[in-house]
């Protein structure tokens, strides 16, 4: 299987599809699990199947094609698809983002994502296309501030400054171009051997600076929000603390009738809710869909649903 999406029914029921139907946005359709889903519970209705990895959405065609004539494709990142797909205010029914990388990026050694040893630096999530920068290319080529700040901001290393100056060192001699080059990087800047852990941590800020995430997310979910007709649902799910705060948020401010500074005597804002969150703590996976699926662990799924 390309991927095993996460978390498929408490998706659907947060979507609540047995008493809508219409446009939904999938915009990250990755292996197509979760539009898929989708489609079979609601005959009427329609998806635009959105991703920038190229693979994961030839993959998504061949598992969508007996929906052929209910599913759009549309190859960009999610804070574009509104844009690109033509989608207008108030126009989604519903829409899903799931935020994790899919099982077959994280097992092709080739796109770069792990930290098992011999893998090239790459990271990119739309493929290898030349004009865009790989993870190799940002170790080499920034600054010690800038990568102190992306360890330090990205993947919430206390000795991210050390980190940084120990690549500039390192790429001085030789430029860094795999895995072992950043594992041992690490270990010098935390004079033992690193946990699996923090080597994670610092593969996950590398990944998220190269693909631009977190600028992506916050872009997207007012956009997102402002496609959504009245009472449509927006669900996130999201995988790492960083992409859950910008969520539950988000989340929180459109859900207060009033977003003034508390020094203005009166409300000079939007004075409603724009709606309310559905899901006052995120849901996360049942322990028998973790044993089946340890990736899904770290899930969180969080929903929002736009006023009437």
């Amino acid at each position: 299987m390309f991927h095993e999406p996460v978390m498929v029914e408490e998706v659907l029921q947060q979507l609540d599809l047995q008493h809508r139907h219409g446009l939904f946005l999938d915009g990250t359709v990755g292996g197509g699990g979760h539009a898929r889903a989708l489609l079979e519970q609601c005959a009427w209705c329609r998806v635009l199947a959105v991703d920038r990895d190229p693979e994961a959405l030839e993959e998504a065609r061949r598992v969508l094609r007996e929906f052929d004539d209910r599913v759009r494709f549309l190859a960009t990142t999610f804070d574009r698809a509104i844009e690109e797909g033509r989608v207008g205010d108030e126009t989604l029914t519903g829409a899903l983002l799931d935020l994790g990388l899919s099982s077959r990026q994280l097992d092709e050694a080739e796109r770069g994502f792990a930290f098992r040893p011999g893998i090239p630096l790459d990271m990119r999530m739309a493929g290898a296309r030349p004009s865009d920068r790989t993870a190799a290319d940002l170790l080499n080529e920034e600054g010690e501030s800038r990568l102190a700040k992306i360890f330090r901001d990205y993947g919430e290393e206390p000795r991210a400054r050390r980190l940084a100056r120990e690549v500039v060192r390192r790429r001085a001699r030789a430029p860094l171009r795999t895995s072992d080059d950043l594992v041992a990087a690490l270990r010098s800047a935390l004079g033992r051997p690193a946990r699996n852990r923090e080597k994670a941590r610092i593969f996950q800020a590398l990944r998220i600076a190269v693909n631009d995430e977190l600028n992506i997310l916050e872009r997207a979910l007012p956009v997102i929000r402002r496609a959504l007709r009245p009472e449509g649902t927006l669900a996130v799910i999201s995988y790492h603390s960083l992409e859950d705060r910008r969520v539950k948020l988000a989340f929180r401010e459109w859900s207060r009738s009033c977003v003034c500074p508390a020094e203005l005597p009166v409300c000079r804002c939007r004075g409603r809710p724009l709606g309310s969150a559905l899901t006052r703590r995120p849901i996360q996976a049942s322990d028998e869909e973790v044993s089946r699926n340890p990736r899904a662990r770290s899930a969180r799924l969080r929903a929002w649903r736009k006023a009437a």
